[in-house]
């Protein structure tokens, strides 16, 4: 190796601890503020409790503390970011850290309220709580009200590293209800406790499909080919909308037989399932004839391109309306392969929503 070259990768092996280092000691720092924060909460509320008129005596203390700590640290202590500490408080140290406690050690949530040093609470609150994103991350996450919904929000954004901006846009895409209603009991209390399990097709499956990312207005007239063409100048934000382990592999795939050719819009390649995954786009009303086609090309892939190792293909239809029965009788009662679903182009209100998906 020449010296040139030897220099080069040294320092590429130092710039990359270096980096890696920063990362690190930007995760520690952000970590402790939050648990910091949650201290902060805790001698929010166990003051107020002291209180004789409660309320009245909760906004005294909060607007003397945030003069004192403003004058003493700057920003960051207004009366409304303390009302959050409090808040990320109340909605982690009960139903939370109650349930995060080690069984094997037996302890109690009183243990909390025992340990007089605030460093060791701290220390307490890293061994019981999971803290892991921004403070900003926490603000939105507490304002959610059902403990189940918001420890998937939790769990997803600390697993795919999900911004703020990229939490947010889940959120109101209604991405836990769109999840839990092809669930069962059983199945939406996994997506609480571990987030998205993709074991089988369906676990991939959203209906509806939001795709407001597109710019696309809902009364706007479009076709299939400028539809398609949205989707793919806009490719990571649709992946995204997918889910877990997609990969792009084509579209406008053409295939052959019979000297008559088809194309398939758009495939993916799913690498938690190890299949392949077509996606055909409809403008307008799903028709039977619509299944009868995706389910010659899901045929065809399983035949002559999936490998011995490859669980079978995926298909599915985008429409803008279906009718279930039409899905329900056209494709075989124990279909796992088939699926049609919904698109929407613009962010439904929650009551246009809650009609979507009920």
């Amino acid at each position: 190796m020449s010296k040139d070259l030897q220099n080069k990768v040294l320092f590429q092996q130092v710039v990359e601890l270096l980096q890696n280092a920063r990362q690190q000691v930007l995760r520690t720092v952000n970590s402790t503020m939050v648990y910091t924060y949650f201290e902060i909460g805790r001698i929010i509320v166990e003051e107020e409790q002291s209180g004789k008129d409660r309320a009245e005596y909760g906004k005294q203390i909060l607007k003397g503390l945030s003069k004192q700590l403003t004058n003493e640290f700057g920003k960051g202590f207004s009366v409304d970011n303390l009302q959050n500490m409090r808040k990320l408080y109340l909605v982690y140290s009960i139903s939370e850290t109650v349930s995060s406690i080690s069984k094997d050690t037996n302890q109690k949530y009183e243990t909390v309220s025992s340990i007089s040093k605030s460093q060791d609470r701290i220390e307490l609150a890293k061994v019981t709580l999971n803290f892991r994103l921004t403070w900003s991350h926490y603000i939105f996450l507490i304002n959610i009200d059902d403990q189940k919904e918001r420890k998937f929000y939790e769990i997803e954004a600390i697993k795919y590293r999900w911004s703020l901006r990229e939490l947010k846009r889940q959120y109101n895409s209604a991405l836990y209800t769109r999840l839990a209603l092809s669930r069962d009991k059983e199945g939406v209390l996994k997506l609480s406790e571990q987030g998205q399990i993709i074991e089988k097709p369906k676990d991939i499956i959203k209906d509806p499909y939001i795709l407001e990312f597109l710019g696309l207005p809902e009364l706007h007239q479009y076709s299939e080919t400028e539809l398609e063409a949205e989707i793919i100048s806009k490719l990571e934000h649709f992946l995204l909308e997918l889910g877990h382990g997609f990969t792009f592999v084509a579209r406008q795939e053409r295939i052959t037989f019979d000297d008559k050719h088809f194309r398939i819009d758009l495939v993916f390649y799913n690498r938690i399932l190890k299949c392949f995954v077509l996606i055909d786009l409809k403008i307008g009303e799903l028709k039977h004839q619509d299944l009868g086609q995706m389910q010659m090309y899901v045929n065809y892939y399983d035949r002559e391109m999936r490998l011995e190792d490859e669980n079978k293909t995926i298909g599915i239809v985008l429409c803008q309306n279906k009718s279930d029965l039409v899905v329900e009788y056209t494709l075989p009662e124990n279909n796992e392969q088939i699926f049609a679903s919904k698109y929407k182009t613009v962010l439904p209100s929650k009551e246009d929503l809650i009609k979507l998906i009920s």
